[in-house]
């Protein structure tokens, strides 16, 4: 089904919205052509929002729509941005988005990124200048799909408190990693550094719902529960204590830094009260296997998979396993989403 073909009354119930993931596509499409996006834009953009719905990840999915035009509104990010590749060294890419959004420069370098790392067993691509509100596991499939190992991390805005601290410094800091498996589904995690996602709570506040203790303190650092105030005058925290709060700072480092990119307080002082997607970069590394271990390699990977196997015949759940369920039912069934988004969305049309 394509955008035109779309319905234009989808099923309701209550208060949510049955989609296929065809309509999913067709009103994502119709959104950012009624702004102006380039084709490109379009397509991968959709393709991450349409990604989101279907693993059952909504604080990735179409909600995530609302942001990107709040951000084109803000004059945040191009619509029509030409990212511009650099071949810094043979295992080393750099590619400058031009402040649009994340996708579009990371499908034009991601072919180069998979070669040099089967050349050389090993490379690093640094996505420069760019809008970035997608799950890092979107990055991290295409490089498992590929055969290759692949970690990826990316600042955000400065909303989280480090451990012992008294204000926001961090981002919400994500960072993947993902694990090929012959004939089997990736094995994926990708999780913030602070208790949840930014967008969760976000999700929390729209519903009207509290928020469980211990994700967010008010204005005077006390433990808070109600979503609004965390998200606008006090702080989220980082999980485990001081270990996320060191892995938040790394992230800060290496997808700042080290690829000459925003921190997560640069990109808020950048945002200069627009509240919208945050600007910075985004580090990907691919490790091939094969050429790592070369006639090792099917033997070591096979070894993984018991590490696998010992770990579900535990009773344990395997990172992404829920999303990799969530796919195929909606992929059958298709998914709901709030009347309230729904709404919301299509007035963007109208604007």
């Amino acid at each position: 089904m394509t955008a035109s073909s779309a319905p234009e009354r989808p099923t309701r119930e209550g208060d949510t919205v049955h989609l296929t993931l065809d309509e999913v596509r067709a009103l994502a499409t119709r959104v950012l052509e009624h702004y102006g996006f380039t084709a490109a834009h379009v397509r991968y953009v959709t393709e991450t929002l349409v990604a989101g719905e279907r693993d059952g990840c909504s604080s990735h999915g179409l909600y995530r729509l609302l942001s990107c035009i709040n951000t084109f509104r803000a004059g945040k990010v191009s619509p029509d941005a030409e990212p511009e590749l650099h071949d810094m060294a043979p295992a080393l890419l750099r590619i400058d988005a031009k402040g649009g959004f994340s996708q579009v420069a990371y499908q034009m370098a991601l072919p180069h990124l998979v070669q040099k790392a089967k050349t050389l067993g090993i490379a690093a691509l640094g996505i420069n200048h760019c809008a970035h509100f997608s799950a890092l596991w979107a990055d991290i499939e295409p490089l498992t799909d590929a055969g290759l190992v692949a970690l990826a991390c990316t600042p955000s805005h400065a909303w989280v408190m480090p451990a012992g601290g008294s204000k926001p410094l961090f981002g919400t800091n994500p960072f993947a990693f993902g694990w090929p498996r012959p004939n089997k589904p990736a094995f994926i995690f990708d999780f913030a550094t602070s208790m949840v996602a930014r967008g969760e709570i976000e999700l929390h506040r729209r519903a009207g719902k509290p928020i469980p203790e211990g994700w967010g303190v008010d204005a005077e650092g006390k433990p808070c529960t109600d979503p609004a105030t965390v998200l606008d005058k006090g702080a989220m925290l980082t999980f485990g204590g001081h270990k996320g709060s060191a892995l938040a700072a790394m992230v800060e480092l290496i997808a700042g830094p080290l690829i000459a990119d925003m921190t997560s307080a640069e990109s808020l002082a950048f945002d200069a009260g627009a509240r919208v997607t945050s600007m910075g970069g985004e580090l990907i590394i691919a490790i091939d296997p094969q050429r790592f271990l070369g006639e090792q390699a099917d033997a070591e990977l096979a070894r993984a998979e018991k590490l696998f196997e010992a770990m579900v015949a535990q009773g344990a759940r395997l990172p992404s396993q829920r999303r990799y369920e969530a796919r195929e039912k909606s992929v059958r069934e298709g998914v709901w989403i709030p009347k309230a988004l729904y709404n919301d969305i299509q007035a963007l049309m109208k604007a």
